[in-house]
């Protein structure tokens, strides 16, 4: 069966991805922090039929990252579809949120690092077998800030449209390869509890979009807006 790893899995997007491939055949590996929440969603795909496991990283630990994506490929021989869309919480230690006349050196590099880096290390560790099979699909999601910024998130922003700049220039590289990279703009809050007047979407909503672009390889980028 083929495989998709999703990088920064939860039990919002990650578990409706997980849903989206695992019910059209794919196994699936669960790529986040903490090992026991990782376990709840793969019992709870695992009572869906689909086969999933969990793999503990830390995508600003580069090692850890390798390593699970490494173990994944061990476990499930090869990884068809790699997923990036790790989402810190905030206020979280070391990330804060600043307005582009507030951004620095400072503020900007742990945007950066979780971000941009950590998806070039993850990339790193499956394009080369993708390169050499064929075939495979690189997925990354940010907030829709990295096509159409807001001042609150000029750190995040920045970083995010790093990130989306790298994805659609790597897609250009790649073509004709058989491996296709494409970058997911997510413009709407995920779920309840967003800002009065904010449009919403549900997971569920949005995750037939990564279907889409890992099938109709004709296109590097979706926006997905209300």
């Amino acid at each position: 069966m083929p495989t998709i790893a999703i990088v920064g899995a939860g039990p919002g997007m990650g578990l409706a991805i997980a849903r989206t491939f695992g019910g059209r055949g794919f196994d699936v590996a669960l790529i986040s922090r903490t090992k026991e929440k990782l376990q709840t969603l793969v019992d709870q795909l695992g009572q869906e039929g689909i086969t999933a496991e969990a793999f503990p990283a830390d995508v600003l630990d580069r090692p850890s990252l390798t390593a699970a994506l490494d173990a994944v490929k061990a476990r499930f021989g090869s990884i068809d579809v790699l997923e990036y869309s790790p989402a810190p919480q905030y206020p979280s230690p070391g990330a804060t949120l600043a307005a582009p006349s507030e951004s620095t050196v400072d503020n900007l590099q742990p945007q950066i690092e979780y971000i941009f880096y950590g998806a070039v290390a993850a990339t790193h560790a499956v394009l080369p077998a993708m390169l050499e099979a064929g075939a495979g699909t690189l997925l990354f999601t940010t907030g829709g800030g990295s096509v159409d910024p807001v001042p609150m998130l000029g750190n995040v922003n920045a970083a995010a449209a790093a990130l989306r700049n790298w994805v659609i220039n790597l897609g250009k590289e790649l073509s004709g390869s058989g491996v296709h990279a494409a970058h997911v703009a997510i413009s709407v809050w995920i779920g309840d509890g967003g800002p009065e007047g904010f449009p919403t979407a549900t997971p569920e909503q949005i995750a037939p979009l990564y279907w889409d672009l890992h099938a109709n390889r004709d296109r590097s980028e979706a926006v997905f807006t209300a």
